[in-house]
Protein backbone atom coordinates (compact mmCIF):
# COMPACT_ATOMS: atom_id res chain seq x y z
CA UNK A 1 0.00 0.00 0.00
CA UNK A 2 1.03 3.61 -0.54
CA UNK A 3 0.93 5.08 2.95
CA UNK A 4 -0.81 8.47 3.21
CA UNK A 5 1.11 11.50 4.45
CA UNK A 6 -1.87 13.19 6.13
CA UNK A 7 -5.40 12.52 7.27
CA UNK A 8 -6.60 14.32 4.14
CA UNK A 9 -4.74 11.85 1.93
CA UNK A 10 -6.09 9.02 4.06
CA UNK A 11 -9.69 10.11 3.52
CA UNK A 12 -9.06 10.60 -0.20
CA UNK A 13 -7.75 7.05 -0.44
CA UNK A 14 -10.77 5.64 1.39
CA UNK A 15 -13.18 7.52 -0.87
CA UNK A 16 -11.37 6.26 -3.96
CA UNK A 17 -12.08 2.66 -2.89
CA UNK A 18 -15.69 1.91 -3.94
CA UNK A 19 -17.61 0.23 -1.12
CA UNK A 20 -21.26 0.73 -2.05
CA UNK A 21 -23.54 -1.58 -0.11
CA UNK A 22 -24.94 -4.06 -2.65
CA UNK A 23 -28.08 -4.67 -0.55
CA UNK A 24 -28.99 -1.00 -0.84
CA UNK A 25 -28.03 -0.64 -4.51
CA UNK A 26 -28.73 -3.98 -6.21
CA UNK A 27 -28.77 -2.48 -9.71
CA UNK A 28 -25.59 -0.42 -9.43
CA UNK A 29 -22.96 -3.19 -9.76
CA UNK A 30 -21.98 -2.48 -6.15
CA UNK A 31 -18.91 -4.44 -5.11
CA UNK A 32 -19.33 -4.26 -1.34
CA UNK A 33 -16.84 -3.59 1.42
CA UNK A 34 -14.06 -6.17 0.98
CA UNK A 35 -11.49 -3.98 -0.79
CA UNK A 36 -11.99 -1.15 1.68
CA UNK A 37 -11.76 -3.55 4.64
CA UNK A 38 -8.51 -5.01 3.32
CA UNK A 39 -6.95 -1.56 2.89
CA UNK A 40 -8.01 -0.56 6.40
CA UNK A 41 -6.56 -3.82 7.72
CA UNK A 42 -3.18 -3.01 6.15
CA UNK A 43 -3.29 0.46 7.68
CA UNK A 44 -4.08 -0.92 11.13
CA UNK A 45 -1.18 -3.38 10.90
CA UNK A 46 1.11 -0.46 10.02
CA UNK A 47 -0.12 1.18 13.24
CA UNK A 48 0.81 -1.90 15.27
CA UNK A 49 -2.58 -3.57 15.62
CA UNK A 50 -3.27 -7.27 15.27
CA UNK A 51 -5.79 -7.56 12.45
CA UNK A 52 -8.46 -10.16 11.80
CA UNK A 53 -11.23 -10.37 9.21
CA UNK A 54 -14.58 -11.97 9.85
CA UNK A 55 -16.82 -12.70 6.86
CA UNK A 56 -20.33 -11.75 7.87
CA UNK A 57 -21.62 -12.41 4.36
CA UNK A 58 -19.62 -13.91 1.49
CA UNK A 59 -16.81 -11.52 0.48
CA UNK A 60 -18.15 -8.91 2.93
CA UNK A 61 -16.04 -8.89 6.10
CA UNK A 62 -15.79 -6.88 9.28
CA UNK A 63 -12.18 -5.79 9.77
CA UNK A 64 -10.96 -5.81 13.38
CA UNK A 65 -7.77 -4.26 14.72
CA UNK A 66 -6.71 -4.90 18.32
CA UNK A 67 -3.84 -2.82 19.67
CA UNK A 68 -1.41 -4.34 22.17
CA UNK A 69 -1.83 -3.44 25.82
CA UNK A 70 -1.31 -4.73 29.33
CA UNK A 71 -4.88 -4.50 30.64
CA UNK A 72 -7.04 -7.60 30.80
CA UNK A 73 -10.24 -5.58 31.40
CA UNK A 74 -12.82 -4.89 28.67
CA UNK A 75 -11.57 -2.16 26.38
CA UNK A 76 -12.55 0.82 24.25
CA UNK A 77 -13.90 0.26 20.73
CA UNK A 78 -14.00 2.61 17.74
CA UNK A 79 -16.59 1.44 15.22
CA UNK A 80 -17.28 3.22 11.92
CA UNK A 81 -18.83 1.39 8.98
CA UNK A 82 -17.04 0.67 5.73
CA UNK A 83 -20.05 0.65 3.37
CA UNK A 84 -21.71 3.60 1.66
CA UNK A 85 -25.07 4.23 0.05
CA UNK A 86 -25.63 4.19 -3.70
CA UNK A 87 -23.87 6.71 -5.93
CA UNK A 88 -26.90 7.06 -8.21
CA UNK A 89 -27.86 10.69 -8.84
CA UNK A 90 -24.55 12.17 -7.72
CA UNK A 91 -23.40 15.29 -9.58
CA UNK A 92 -19.70 14.79 -8.79
CA UNK A 93 -17.32 11.90 -9.36
CA UNK A 94 -18.32 9.70 -6.40
CA UNK A 95 -14.86 8.16 -6.11
CA UNK A 96 -12.80 11.12 -7.27
CA UNK A 97 -12.02 12.47 -3.77
CA UNK A 98 -11.57 15.92 -5.25
CA UNK A 99 -10.19 18.69 -3.04
CA UNK A 100 -12.08 21.93 -3.61
CA UNK A 101 -12.77 24.99 -1.44
CA UNK A 102 -11.26 23.34 1.63
CA UNK A 103 -13.50 20.28 1.27
CA UNK A 104 -13.01 16.65 0.25
CA UNK A 105 -15.78 15.50 -2.07
CA UNK A 106 -17.02 11.98 -2.76
CA UNK A 107 -19.34 9.23 -1.61
CA UNK A 108 -18.67 8.43 2.02
CA UNK A 109 -16.76 11.65 2.75
CA UNK A 110 -19.34 12.48 5.41
CA UNK A 111 -20.99 9.10 6.01
CA UNK A 112 -18.80 7.70 7.22
CA UNK A 113 -15.31 7.42 5.79
CA UNK A 114 -14.54 10.84 7.24
CA UNK A 115 -15.05 9.64 10.80
CA UNK A 116 -13.16 6.45 9.96
CA UNK A 117 -10.20 8.42 8.61
CA UNK A 118 -10.12 10.63 11.71
CA UNK A 119 -10.21 7.60 14.02
CA UNK A 120 -7.49 5.78 12.10
CA UNK A 121 -5.21 8.82 11.92
CA UNK A 122 -5.59 9.43 15.66
CA UNK A 123 -4.52 5.83 16.27
CA UNK A 124 -1.62 6.22 13.87
CA UNK A 125 -0.39 9.32 15.68
CA UNK A 126 -0.70 7.55 19.06
CA UNK A 127 0.64 4.18 17.89
CA UNK A 128 3.68 4.33 20.16
CA UNK A 129 1.67 5.38 23.22
CA UNK A 130 -1.36 3.09 22.93
CA UNK A 131 0.40 -0.09 24.21
CA UNK A 132 1.27 1.64 27.49
CA UNK A 133 -2.19 3.08 28.15
CA UNK A 134 -4.28 1.68 30.98
CA UNK A 135 -7.04 0.55 28.65
CA UNK A 136 -7.10 -1.66 25.60
CA UNK A 137 -7.93 0.09 22.32
CA UNK A 138 -9.61 -1.65 19.38
CA UNK A 139 -11.11 -0.73 16.03
CA UNK A 140 -13.73 -2.42 13.89
CA UNK A 141 -14.79 -1.45 10.39
CA UNK A 142 -18.36 -2.72 10.23
CA UNK A 143 -19.88 -3.89 6.98
CA UNK A 144 -23.51 -3.50 6.00
CA UNK A 145 -24.65 -0.56 8.14
CA UNK A 146 -26.61 1.07 5.34
CA UNK A 147 -28.91 -1.94 4.83
CA UNK A 148 -29.82 -4.28 7.66
CA UNK A 149 -26.75 -3.81 9.88
CA UNK A 150 -25.52 -7.43 9.70
CA UNK A 151 -21.96 -6.32 10.54
CA UNK A 152 -22.78 -4.78 13.91
CA UNK A 153 -25.19 -7.58 14.80
CA UNK A 154 -22.52 -10.19 14.07
CA UNK A 155 -19.81 -8.28 15.93
CA UNK A 156 -21.93 -7.74 19.05
CA UNK A 157 -22.95 -11.40 19.09
CA UNK A 158 -19.32 -12.57 19.09
CA UNK A 159 -17.31 -9.87 20.88
CA UNK A 160 -19.49 -7.95 23.35
CA UNK A 161 -17.56 -9.16 26.39
CA UNK A 162 -14.34 -7.60 25.07
CA UNK A 163 -15.52 -3.98 25.40
CA UNK A 164 -16.99 -1.64 28.00
CA UNK A 165 -17.67 1.27 25.63
CA UNK A 166 -17.95 1.91 21.90
CA UNK A 167 -17.82 5.09 19.82
CA UNK A 168 -19.61 4.55 16.52
CA UNK A 169 -18.42 6.76 13.68
CA UNK A 170 -21.19 9.01 12.38
CA UNK A 171 -21.13 12.71 11.42
CA UNK A 172 -22.52 14.39 14.56
CA UNK A 173 -20.48 17.63 14.59
CA UNK A 174 -18.58 15.99 17.47
CA UNK A 175 -21.67 15.92 19.67
CA UNK A 176 -22.44 12.69 21.51
CA UNK A 177 -25.59 10.95 20.25
CA UNK A 178 -26.61 8.74 23.16
CA UNK A 179 -30.20 8.10 22.09
CA UNK A 180 -32.12 7.53 18.89
CA UNK A 181 -35.33 5.79 17.85
CA UNK A 182 -35.38 2.43 16.16
CA UNK A 183 -36.77 1.96 12.67
CA UNK A 184 -38.97 -0.88 11.44
CA UNK A 185 -40.35 -1.25 7.92
CA UNK A 186 -43.40 -3.48 7.62
CA UNK A 187 -44.84 -4.58 4.29
CA UNK A 188 -48.51 -5.47 3.96
CA UNK A 189 -49.54 -7.39 0.85
CA UNK A 190 -53.02 -8.05 -0.49
CA UNK A 191 -53.56 -10.54 -3.28
CA UNK A 192 -56.48 -10.68 -5.68
CA UNK A 193 -57.29 -12.04 -9.11
CA UNK A 194 -56.45 -10.32 -12.38
CA UNK A 195 -58.76 -10.02 -15.34
CA UNK A 196 -59.50 -7.61 -18.17
CA UNK A 197 -60.23 -4.09 -16.98
CA UNK A 198 -63.45 -4.02 -19.00
CA UNK A 199 -64.92 -6.83 -16.90
CA UNK A 200 -63.70 -6.08 -13.33
CA UNK A 201 -66.50 -8.19 -11.83
CA UNK A 202 -64.63 -11.30 -12.99
CA UNK A 203 -61.57 -10.51 -10.90
CA UNK A 204 -60.65 -9.42 -7.39
CA UNK A 205 -58.93 -6.05 -7.10
CA UNK A 206 -56.04 -6.25 -4.61
CA UNK A 207 -55.76 -2.45 -4.42
CA UNK A 208 -59.35 -2.09 -3.31
CA UNK A 209 -58.78 -4.94 -0.87
CA UNK A 210 -55.84 -3.21 0.81
CA UNK A 211 -56.97 0.43 0.86
CA UNK A 212 -59.78 0.10 3.42
CA UNK A 213 -57.47 -1.88 5.69
CA UNK A 214 -54.93 0.93 5.64
CA UNK A 215 -57.64 3.52 6.24
CA UNK A 216 -58.62 1.79 9.48
CA UNK A 217 -55.21 0.45 10.49
CA UNK A 218 -53.31 3.75 10.54
CA UNK A 219 -55.69 5.67 12.85
CA UNK A 220 -55.91 2.66 15.18
CA UNK A 221 -52.11 2.46 15.43
CA UNK A 222 -51.67 6.22 15.83
CA UNK A 223 -54.13 6.18 18.70
CA UNK A 224 -51.92 3.71 20.60
CA UNK A 225 -48.51 5.30 19.97
CA UNK A 226 -48.71 7.98 22.72
CA UNK A 227 -48.73 5.15 25.29
CA UNK A 228 -45.08 4.52 24.38
CA UNK A 229 -43.81 8.10 24.53
CA UNK A 230 -40.24 8.51 25.76
CA UNK A 231 -39.21 11.55 27.85
CA UNK A 232 -36.12 12.01 25.70
CA UNK A 233 -37.11 10.77 22.24
CA UNK A 234 -40.80 11.70 22.23
CA UNK A 235 -43.58 9.62 20.71
CA UNK A 236 -43.17 6.75 18.25
CA UNK A 237 -44.40 7.51 14.75
CA UNK A 238 -45.77 5.65 11.76
CA UNK A 239 -45.71 6.75 8.13
CA UNK A 240 -47.25 5.16 5.07
CA UNK A 241 -44.17 5.50 2.91
CA UNK A 242 -45.00 3.53 -0.22
CA UNK A 243 -47.84 1.78 -1.98
CA UNK A 244 -47.55 -0.25 -5.18
CA UNK A 245 -50.27 -2.14 -6.99
CA UNK A 246 -51.30 -3.34 -10.38
CA UNK A 247 -49.44 -3.67 -13.65
CA UNK A 248 -51.58 -1.80 -16.18
CA UNK A 249 -54.65 0.46 -16.25
CA UNK A 250 -56.61 -2.16 -18.19
CA UNK A 251 -55.82 -5.09 -15.89
CA UNK A 252 -57.49 -5.62 -12.54
CA UNK A 253 -54.72 -5.56 -9.94
CA UNK A 254 -53.76 -9.00 -8.65
CA UNK A 255 -51.38 -7.65 -6.00
CA UNK A 256 -50.91 -4.54 -3.88
CA UNK A 257 -48.17 -3.81 -1.38
CA UNK A 258 -47.88 -1.04 1.20
CA UNK A 259 -44.83 -0.19 3.30
CA UNK A 260 -45.16 1.32 6.77
CA UNK A 261 -42.22 3.13 8.36
CA UNK A 262 -42.31 2.92 12.17
CA UNK A 263 -39.91 4.89 14.37
CA UNK A 264 -39.89 3.07 17.69
CA UNK A 265 -39.05 4.26 21.18
CA UNK A 266 -37.40 1.84 23.62
CA UNK A 267 -40.78 1.34 25.37
CA UNK A 268 -42.50 0.30 22.14
CA UNK A 269 -39.60 -1.95 21.17
CA UNK A 270 -39.65 -3.69 24.55
CA UNK A 271 -43.43 -4.17 24.33
CA UNK A 272 -43.08 -6.22 21.17
CA UNK A 273 -42.79 -3.38 18.71
CA UNK A 274 -44.80 -2.26 15.74
CA UNK A 275 -44.94 -5.78 14.30
CA UNK A 276 -46.95 -6.98 17.30
CA UNK A 277 -49.19 -3.92 17.05
CA UNK A 278 -50.08 -4.61 13.43
CA UNK A 279 -50.44 -8.36 14.02
CA UNK A 280 -52.90 -7.65 16.85
CA UNK A 281 -54.93 -5.30 14.64
CA UNK A 282 -55.17 -7.85 11.85
CA UNK A 283 -56.16 -10.61 14.27
CA UNK A 284 -58.80 -8.51 16.05
CA UNK A 285 -60.36 -7.58 12.71
CA UNK A 286 -60.24 -11.10 11.23
CA UNK A 287 -57.80 -10.00 8.56
CA UNK A 288 -54.82 -12.24 9.36
CA UNK A 289 -55.66 -14.75 6.68
CA UNK A 290 -56.44 -12.14 4.05
CA UNK A 291 -53.15 -10.21 4.07
CA UNK A 292 -49.45 -11.03 4.25
CA UNK A 293 -47.27 -9.16 6.74
CA UNK A 294 -43.49 -9.19 6.83
CA UNK A 295 -40.58 -7.17 8.18
CA UNK A 296 -38.41 -5.84 5.35
CA UNK A 297 -36.03 -3.78 7.49
CA UNK A 298 -35.38 -3.03 11.12
CA UNK A 299 -33.02 -1.35 13.53
CA UNK A 300 -33.25 -1.02 17.29
CA UNK A 301 -33.50 2.09 19.49
CA UNK A 302 -30.47 3.42 21.32
CA UNK A 303 -30.63 4.77 24.87
CA UNK A 304 -27.27 4.72 26.61
CA UNK A 305 -27.13 5.94 30.20
CA UNK A 306 -25.63 9.48 30.17
CA UNK A 307 -23.82 8.57 33.39
CA UNK A 308 -21.80 5.87 31.63
CA UNK A 309 -18.10 6.61 32.17
CA UNK A 310 -17.42 6.76 28.43
CA UNK A 311 -20.14 9.37 27.94
CA UNK A 312 -18.80 11.39 30.85
CA UNK A 313 -15.34 11.23 29.35
CA UNK A 314 -16.62 12.57 26.01
CA UNK A 315 -18.29 15.42 27.86
CA UNK A 316 -15.08 16.16 29.73
CA UNK A 317 -13.29 16.95 26.46
CA UNK A 318 -16.02 19.24 25.21
CA UNK A 319 -18.67 17.06 23.56
CA UNK A 320 -22.30 17.87 24.36
CA UNK A 321 -25.09 15.32 24.61
CA UNK A 322 -27.72 15.11 21.90
CA UNK A 323 -30.21 12.75 20.27
CA UNK A 324 -30.76 11.95 16.59
CA UNK A 325 -33.70 11.27 14.29
CA UNK A 326 -31.65 8.67 12.39
CA UNK A 327 -30.38 5.27 13.51
CA UNK A 328 -26.92 3.67 13.39
CA UNK A 329 -24.81 0.70 14.48
CA UNK A 330 -24.65 2.02 18.06
CA UNK A 331 -28.13 0.60 18.67
CA UNK A 332 -27.06 -2.88 17.58
CA UNK A 333 -23.85 -2.81 19.64
CA UNK A 334 -25.75 -1.61 22.71
CA UNK A 335 -28.40 -4.29 22.17
CA UNK A 336 -25.59 -6.84 22.24
CA UNK A 337 -24.20 -5.53 25.53
CA UNK A 338 -21.67 -2.81 24.61
CA UNK A 339 -22.63 0.65 25.93
CA UNK A 340 -22.40 2.77 22.78
CA UNK A 341 -22.78 6.25 21.36
CA UNK A 342 -22.25 7.89 17.97
CA UNK A 343 -19.78 10.75 17.72
CA UNK A 344 -17.78 12.09 14.80
CA UNK A 345 -16.77 15.09 12.69
CA UNK A 346 -18.95 16.61 10.00
CA UNK A 347 -22.68 17.07 9.65
CA UNK A 348 -25.37 14.53 8.82
CA UNK A 349 -26.70 17.18 6.43
CA UNK A 350 -23.92 16.26 3.99
CA UNK A 351 -24.57 12.50 4.19
CA UNK A 352 -26.11 10.72 1.17
CA UNK A 353 -26.16 13.96 -0.87
CA UNK A 354 -25.50 14.41 -4.59
CA UNK A 355 -22.24 16.26 -3.84
CA UNK A 356 -21.26 14.73 -0.50
CA UNK A 357 -18.26 16.30 1.21
CA UNK A 358 -16.38 16.84 4.47
CA UNK A 359 -14.36 19.95 5.21
CA UNK A 360 -10.68 19.47 5.95
CA UNK A 361 -11.12 21.64 9.03
CA UNK A 362 -13.76 19.27 10.44
CA UNK A 363 -11.67 16.23 9.53
CA UNK A 364 -8.61 17.55 11.35
CA UNK A 365 -10.76 18.57 14.33
CA UNK A 366 -11.99 14.97 14.44
CA UNK A 367 -8.43 13.63 14.65
CA UNK A 368 -7.60 15.95 17.53
CA UNK A 369 -10.86 15.08 19.30
CA UNK A 370 -10.42 11.31 19.03
CA UNK A 371 -6.79 11.61 20.16
CA UNK A 372 -7.80 13.50 23.29
CA UNK A 373 -10.56 10.99 23.95
CA UNK A 374 -8.22 8.00 23.72
CA UNK A 375 -5.79 9.58 26.18
CA UNK A 376 -8.54 10.80 28.52
CA UNK A 377 -10.40 7.49 28.54
CA UNK A 378 -7.24 5.65 29.49
CA UNK A 379 -7.06 7.75 32.67
CA UNK A 380 -10.63 7.14 33.80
Amino acid sequence: MVFPNSVTELLQTLIQIPSVNPDGAPDDSATGEKQCAEWVGNFLEHCGAKVTFEDVLPERPNVIGRFPGHSTEPGLLFAPHTDTVSVRGMTIDPFGAELRDGKIHGRGASDTKGTMAAMLWAMYQLRDRIPSLGHRISFVGLMGEEAGQPGSKHFAAHHADEFDFAVVGEPTELETVYAHKGCVWLELTARGKSCHGSTPERGENAIRKLLPVLESLLPAIEEQLPEFEDPILGKPTVSLGRINGGTSPNIVAAECRATLDFRETPALHEAGGSLKMVENFLSENNLSGQLELRVIGDSVPLLTDPNTSGVKCLQSIGSSLTTAPWFCDAGRLAEGGIPSVACGPGSINQAHTKDEYLSIRDLEAGVEFYSRFILSYAKK
